[in-house]
């Protein structure tokens, strides 16, 4: 076996090694999912003022942390305070529109009140969405105007780069309102029904990380919009239950191998209102995954994506000449990863983020689309950019150059001058998230480590750090602190895949106040899927996998080939057929775990939700040898239940793989299960439908297969809200404790007695 920490964690587990504070609490599910958080303060939305005088956040109400306040760090007077109550905005009981509703569940964001804000150019004011409506917020008088006040709902709001308008979605058209007269301008009127002008498609919500349809040019003369005509995507209708009703939904949803929108983009001018749409090609069946005005207004890039996800182009369009160009092509055998990383620097050049060495690096390109330099270069992947000093030539990002499983802010130099040697800018070991202010100045930084609940501190450029926005010490009144003692710090590691190909890298908790001799059962946290990560040196104090070892399991996760920030080599083994090469990973973690003394290898479970549901159902079904009991939540059963751009990225379209979408689902193995298994859903689950469970369901009836089943009326993916999860998690623990613990322990009475 090979350690993964490298000696720059060495410190952190030091610290993790000392004494704690006196516990006076036992854990509990109820506690965990009940206010104050157990993690203590966790602001989110982190922002700096355009100005650079206060930082902002939204925080939870303390008795209720479902709603939440608008909150400030002045830095001139260093202390946090109330910057805006909700309540004072609004107090009824808010309503959402469906679509609405659909956006903030593919965002998972969840709770009411302020939930979105955004600074005007001057960052004298502030907008709020609230209820359906518009609200502007004076912050020098403290007051708030209603913008809007339709029976229709306002959505994906935004204000104008210069701060003179608000935009808006209503009733499926583009809107933009002049703050000082009122006036409201109306761009398009063809919205409604199929056709949706400035929004984004489900699949661009869901799978693409685009949450809006329209983009304001930097000088406001222009917004560019895709208008999205969904008349060619299969109606389905599907249940949503409910404790005292069934709802049938009609849904246009792009499962995998049936057609997708029909996309166009746009540019609308605000003074004339008249639009022309931009030619993207002769092939219809595509992808517009991002659009980006360049600094001047003048030009648009936007990017194109084949169906296959296997070309991705960076077009850029001149308002002027009406005419277009590719800058460059991404190609890959297998899939190209999206990003977020496209910068345009003053001089016409830009910074491109790329996978073509086998890890996302950096590359700076003239105006031309001509490659300069490689701004990054190493065996390790960038996570995004967090800003660009053009007048100092830095560039700074977040990645993993020391380990993959930490998160740290560097810099290099914007020349490209020895793109290996960067420099490091965060100092404390651990998961960094990156809030840079408007001068290039200072930054924020939201950290924790394994051993550190969640801390926001300011810092300049240099990384040194200037103060405290959230210490969230774990003093007396810190909500863990009765709790403290009482943690259970998890080891990592790496094992070899069965190939020997890579190293695999693991978390794991040993319960608590082990006995020599005895043997313990284990449950596998799963996941799994592409575009996740779950072996982290990160807080996690308070969740269910530290309850689970404090009720005397071990509890194990390793991070399966095809999970992300290892570079494409790691990813791609799964294409064209899920559930093989990650199989057989997890398979590797369990042989590990048989080496352990104080494991027993006929008490090992495995639990997973969503792709970890589906990976819970794959491995009790393909190697139940391994796991003898399994709890799979959410699980997708049948990719072709599934929507296009996921599905097709990784087993690219049913006719081109039939076979692959045959071996990939779970039927074909319902036949060798050998140990109990329990299956879970909520019954209003609009991304993986119920209908995978129901499939289920009826397959394993039809096999005599037994299992428990446990489904959750009115929820959807994310089985939101504290009775839910209470009961859902106290049935977990109930299953593995029925299967795991009503069995005489094993023990070595010869070791015990030594």
């Amino acid at each position: 076996m090979k350690l993964l920490l490298k000696p720059l964690l060495i410190p952190v587990l030091a610290i993790i090694a000392s004494p704690f504070a006196a516990a006076t609490e036992q854990l509990s599910i109820d506690r965990i999912f009940s206010a104050p958080s157990l993690n203590g303060s966790t602001p989110k939305s982190l922002k700096f003022s355009p100005d650079g005088s206060r930082v902002t956040y939204l925080q939870a109400k303390k008795d209720n942390l479902n709603q939440y306040d608008l909150w400030e760090y002045n830095l001139a007077e260093k202390e946090n305070k109330l910057l805006v109550d909700s309540l004072d905005i609004f107090s009824g009981t808010e309503q959402l529109s469906d679509e609405e509703k659909a956006r903030r569940e593919r965002q998972r964001v969840y709770g009411s009140g302020i939930m979105e804000y955004q600074f005007s150019a001057d960052g004298s004011a502030l907008l709020f969405p609230i209820n359906g409506d518009l609200f502007y917020y004076n912050l020098a008088q403290q007051s708030a105007k209603r913008l809007t006040n339709t029976p229709a709902f306002e959505t994906d709001s935004k204000f104008s780069p210069k701060g003179n308008y608000v935009s808006y979605i209503r009733e499926q058209n583009l809107y933009a309102l002049n703050i000082d007269s009122g006036k409201e301008l109306q761009l398009t009127t063809d919205g409604g029904g199929v056709i949706k002008n400035g929004m984004s498609e489900f699949v661009a919500q869901e799978e693409m990380d685009r949450m809006t349809g329209y983009w304001w040019s930097p000088n406001e003369k222009h917004i560019a919009f895709l208008k999205v005509d969904e008349s060619p995507v299969d109606v389905v209708i599907r249940n949503e239950i409910y404790a005292e009703e069934i709802k049938l939904i009609e849904q246009r949803y792009p499962a995998t191998g049936t057609n997708n929108v029909d996309i166009k983009l746009a540019t609308v001018e605000l003074k004339s209102k008249k639009i022309r749409f931009i030619d993207t090609g002769e092939d219809k069946d595509i992808y517009l995954p991002r659009v980006q005005w360049l600094p001047k207004g003048d030009k648009l890039s936007y990017q194109w994506q084949s169906r296959n996800q296997q070309t991705l182009k960076l077009n850029e369009y001149s308002l002027k000449s009406r005419k277009q160009k590719t800058l460059l092509t991404e190609q890959s055998d297998y899939w190209i990863n999206l990003h977020n990383d496209l910068y345009f620097l003053d001089n016409g050049d830009f910074i491109w983020a790329s996978e073509r060495d086998g890890f996302k690096h950096l590359y700076r390109f003239n105006k031309n689309g001509e490659l300069i330099s490689q701004l990054t270069k190493g065996a390790w992947v960038v996570d995004k950019i967090e800003n660009i000093d053009e007048e100092n030539g830095w560039l700074y990002f977040t990645g993993r150059a020391d380990t993959p499983l930490e998160r740290h802010l560097y810099k290099v130099p914007l020349t490209g001058k020895s793109p290996e040697n960067v420099v490091r800018v965060s100092k404390r070991n651990g998961t960094h998230s990156i809030v840079f202010s408007k001068d290039s100045n200072s930054y924020i930084d939201k950290f924790s480590n394994i051993n550190t609940p969640t801390q926001v501190s300011l810092h300049a450029s240099s990384g040194e750090q200037l103060t405290w926005l959230e210490e969230n010490a774990v003093n007396d009144s810190h909500p863990i602190k009765p709790f403290f003692e009482q943690l259970i710090q998890p080891e990592f590691g790496s094992i070899k895949s069965d190939d020997n190909s890579t190293n695999l890298y693991y978390k794991l908790y040993k319960p608590s106040n082990m006995q020599p001799g005895k043997k313990y059962p284990v449950i596998v946290k799963v996941y799994g899927g592409p575009h996740a990560q779950r072996v982290t040196n990160r807080w996690q104090g308070g969740d269910m996998m530290q309850y689970m070892a404090q009720q005397g399991y071990v509890v194990f996760q390793l991070d399966n080939r095809g999970s992300n920030y290892r570079g494409t080599a790691f990813e791609f083994p799964i294409y064209q057929n899920l559930a093989t090469v990650e199989v057989d990973d997890q398979i590797s973690g369990v042989k590990f775990l048989h080496s352990l003394p104080y494991v027993d290898p006929e008490r090992i479970g495995i639990f997973g939700h969503s792709y970890g549901g589906y990976m819970a159902l794959m491995n009790m079904f393909k190697a139940g040898e391994y796991f003898k009991a399994g709890v799979s939540g959410a699980p997708v059963t049948d990719w072709m239940l599934y929507d296009t751009h996921y599905t097709e990225r990784y087993l690219n379209h049913p006719e081109k793989n039939a076979d692959g979408y045959q071996s990939s689902s779970v039927f074909p193995y319902i036949k060798d299960l050998q140990g109990p298994l329990m299956v879970y859903h909520g019954m209003a689950d609009d991304n993986v439908l119920f209908t995978n469970t129901t499939k289920l369901i009826k397959a394993m009836q039809d096999q005599n297969k037994q299992f428990e089943l446990m489904t959750y009326p009115g929820s959807k993916h994310s089985m939101r809200g504290k009775k839910v999860k209470v009961h859902l998690n106290n049935t977990i623990m109930s299953f593995f404790d029925r299967h795991f613990k009503n069995e005489k322990l094993t023990v070595d009475e010869e070791q015990i007695s030594r």
